[in-house]
């Protein structure tokens, strides 16, 4: 559960200048929370960066703070940070999807726009709800929003 749990608070950096070090990566990114790992890759060989890196935060708030604050630049350099996804879970499919258009059913009749603008924002930056009715404006049960950044759905 532990490893679950670190997955979901872990990103992926691409993009990375190649004098990109930790210690910058580090100081960029802890803005939005604190870090409890921060490693720029680097060729075994050569000890070059391989320009990409990871960030991991010690909670899954502070990631989705950090997704919503893109775009992001570092040392001059537009990075495209990603959630990450472990190297066994990466062949599955799916694994990599991101959503922009989600469907929620079984909703009460009584419940509004802001109801579940307060409770899905926390998952990022909602662009628009709709509330499906018909025409005597009964509520159908079920609503589709639009996030206004694709973002990962977690499962």
């Amino acid at each position: 559960m532990e490893r679950e749990k670190e997955q979901f608070r872990k990103l992926f950096i691409g993009g990375l200048s190649f004098e990109t070090t930790e210690e910058s990566l580090r100081n960029y990114y802890e803005q939005w929370g604190k870090l409890t790992d921060c490693v720029v890759m680097r060729d075994p060989a050569s000890k070059r960066s391989r320009g990409f890196g990871f960030v991991t935060f010690s909670s899954m708030a502070e990631v989705d703070a950090a997704m919503a604050a893109r775009p992001h630049s570092i040392d001059g350099r537009v990075v495209e940070p990603k959630r990450a996804v472990a190297r066994e879970e990466s062949g599955k499919p799916g694994a990599h999807v991101t959503v922009k258009k989600l469907f929620v059913g079984g909703i009460k009749e009584d419940t509004e726009e802001h109801h579940l603008r307060d409770y899905f924002e926390e998952y990022g930056k909602i662009d628009t709800i709709e509330i499906i009715t018909d025409r005597q404006l009964w509520l159908w049960g079920f609503t589709w929003w639009r996030w206004k950044f694709r973002t990962r759905t977690r499962k």
